[in-house]
């Protein structure tokens, strides 16, 4: 690893040592088949006896080592991590796909008897865990049947159970909002990802940017413009991502007609977006815009100027059907706002307040849109990843873990 990557990863807080799991925690390895015939794979810990399971999950990362596991083990309560059938390669998330991949988790826990099943989303894990309540919690014929491109998605016919229980850690407002607030609006040519247009620049001391980690400041005028641009690109995208799913499925109905393999292959072409430059949230480099107790820097590092630019980011490589399932803010069903009055299980919205994904009125809007009668909304001190605030303070995971404990204790004990 370059020191320049080690640091953006300090920066960042992404990677947090976790407390070791407790002696006699029996642990079990499980491959599950969804309602769709994907295969899936999670991971149970429990001290013997635990009644009440905690499900972590993500729709992009693994979560097998997740700072909280050995925590709620800790405090008697099972720990239940498991995968998408896109982990750690989220090139095709489907979105949709995904809460067939959740149901089966949730299938799994039901039948090993547990009195109370409760989903735990943090970061990306929130929004999918409210699309799933939401849609669990519909008649089965109200369920989605398609994703936002087309594509056939059988939620009706799947056994989705609806959990006792949610706690939302740091949710951001799902990857669709989340990524028009990134993406970088001075991309002036799609196929070049130095190509600049200068009025639009985050990162030009002409419109309001400073040297790091001094803290930028930009215009009211300038903040407007850039939001309008940002918006806009991703209208742009959208547009691109849905004349190549049209494109392919041209080919599709002319290779039923023809029986043409050369159809047949213009059908399965992958038609792959590129999307350049998505860690600019102005945000991150003005500190006055939307405080909060967040340090300088981005998701991914203490330098957004440089990191803006690298591999490293959201949705940089996607399918068409990926982009308008998951990554766009226009098209995707998985939005934390419109799902969230779906979700009706007891629930806890747990703010971490240096967070740089999930800023204070965010944080107030979707606690507050939740649907269930019980909701309790909680902060505590960290950054989004769990990090400390600042050196040698507790790390917000510990701080939430002990929020989160106590709340499960309440009502679903151990």
């Amino acid at each position: 690893m370059t020191s320049q990557a080690a640091e953006a990863r300090i920066g960042a807080g992404r990677y947090i040592d976790a407390a070791q799991i407790p002696p006699g925690t029996e642990t079990s390895v499980h491959e599950l088949t969804t309602a769709d015939g994907a295969k899936v794979s999670g991971v149970l810990r429990a001290l013997p006896g635990a009644d009440t399971v905690v499900s972590l999950m993500h729709p992009r990362q693994d979560l097998t080592h997740h700072v909280l596991v050995p925590e709620l083990v800790s405090r008697g309560f099972a720990v239940w991590t498991q995968g998408t059938r896109s982990t750690n390669n989220d090139l095709n998330l489907i979105h949709e796909q995904a809460l067939l991949d959740a149901a089966a988790g949730q299938v799994f826990l039901r039948e090993r008897g547990f009195g109370a099943r409760v989903t735990l989303g943090h970061s990306g894990g929130g929004t999918l865990f409210a699309f799933y309540h939401q849609q669990a919690g519909l008649p089965a014929e109200q369920r989605l049947t398609a994703a936002p491109s087309g594509r056939p998605v059988d939620l009706a016919n799947a056994d989705m159970p609806v959990p006792d229980g949610a706690v939302f850690l740091a949710p951001h407002p799902g990857q669709g909002a989340l990524l028009q607030r990134l993406i970088d609006p001075s991309v002036a040519d799609e196929a070049d990802p130095l190509s600049v247009v200068d009025e639009l620049d985050p990162f030009s001391p002409a419109n309001g940017f400073a040297r790091p980690p001094e803290s930028s400041s930009y215009s009211p005028e300038f903040v407007d413009r850039y939001r309008a641009a940002q918006r806009e690109r991703i209208r742009r995208i959208d547009a691109e991502a849905r004349a190549r799913v049209e494109q392919a499925d041209r080919a599709r109905a002319s290779f039923k007609v023809s029986g043409d393999p050369a159809d047949r292959r213009a059908a399965l072409a992958p038609r792959v977006l590129t999307v350049y430059r998505t860690d600019a949230d102005l945000r991150y480099t003005d500190l006055s815009l939307d405080p909060n107790d967040r340090p300088y820097g981005s998701l991914f590092g203490r330098r957004p100027d440089l990191t803006d630019y690298g591999l490293v980011g959201f949705g940089r490589l996607v399918t068409p059907e990926a982009w308008m399932s998951t990554w766009s803010a226009n098209t995707s069903n998985a939005d934390f706002l419109r799902c969230a009055p779906g979700v009706r299980a007891p629930s806890l919205f747990v703010e971490l307040t240096g967070d740089a994904a999930c800023f204070p009125r965010d944080a107030n809007a979707m606690a507050a849109a939740l649907g269930a009668t019980d909701v309790e909304h909680r902060r505590a001190p960290g950054t989004h990843f769990g990090g400390p605030l600042r050196p040698g303070d507790p790390t917000g995971a510990s701080l939430a873990a002990a929020e989160i404990g106590g709340w499960l204790t309440e009502r679903f004990p151990a």
